[in-house]
């Protein structure tokens, strides 16, 4: 199964999937965790120039088709191998980040447009489920300033991160199905029993019906 983490700063994805990792671990399954831009060699090295904040004149086409080359590097090195053997993939970000940032919060390209750039970066793969760690966007961007490391992507204002987080709600609306919405305001312990509770309830029905 093939889970993907999604969220505006601040959502608590990177420290949630590692607890889900090792516990999924414990029930048995093979898990691997990885992340976006990034996961191969290749990939981390186009992360590294997204990421820099020496990169500030980088223009937001530029940006868009190095998320897409670091996307198609992890898909057929790392994700479709893993699919094949029968693991448990966790992803921090997926294809619905560059819908929900460079289109619905740069407001320069529509999703319509980033779509077929999307689909053909990643080979039309899409997530089997993807969790939504919904938190108000104030207190996300107070948690990511508390955080500590700071990045290029991270110099944008709030009402960037309001159109973006509205963006992810309006995908989560269209396809119903792939999307669970988490209340990610909660505790940490809370969060994560029921991030447990949907992909156990998930994988409990791929199982059935494989």
């Amino acid at each position: 199964m093939f889970i993907t983490f999604e969220g505006t700063e601040g959502s608590g994805k990177t420290s949630q999937i590692p607890a889900l990792a090792e516990y999924l671990h414990g029930q048995g399954f093979t898990v691997l965790q990885i992340r976006e831009p990034g996961g191969t060699a290749i990939g981390n090295q186009v992360r590294d120039v997204l990421l820099s904040l020496k990169n500030t004149e980088m223009h937001p086409r530029t940006e868009i088709l190095l998320f897409q080359a670091s996307r198609a590097q992890l898909v057929e090195q790392v994700i479709v191998p893993h699919l094949e053997k029968g693991d448990v993939i966790l992803c921090d970000r997926y294809a619905d980040s560059t819908l929900a940032y460079q289109g619905y919060g740069y407001q320069q390209f529509t999703p319509k447009e980033l779509r077929p750039m999307v689909d053909f970066a990643t080979g039309g793969l899409k997530p089997d489920l993807t969790l939504f760690l919904d938190v108000d966007v104030e207190v996300g961007l107070k948690r990511r300033a508390d955080g500590g490391e700071w990045n290029r992507l991270d110099a944008y204002d709030q009402a960037f991160y309001e159109r973006v987080r509205q963006g992810y709600l309006q995908m989560i609306a269209a396809e119903p199905e792939r999307w669970v919405c988490i209340d990610a305001s909660a505790p940490k312990q809370q969060v994560q029993a029921e991030i447990r509770r949907v992909v156990l309830e998930r994988l409990s029905k791929q199982k059935k019906f494989a």
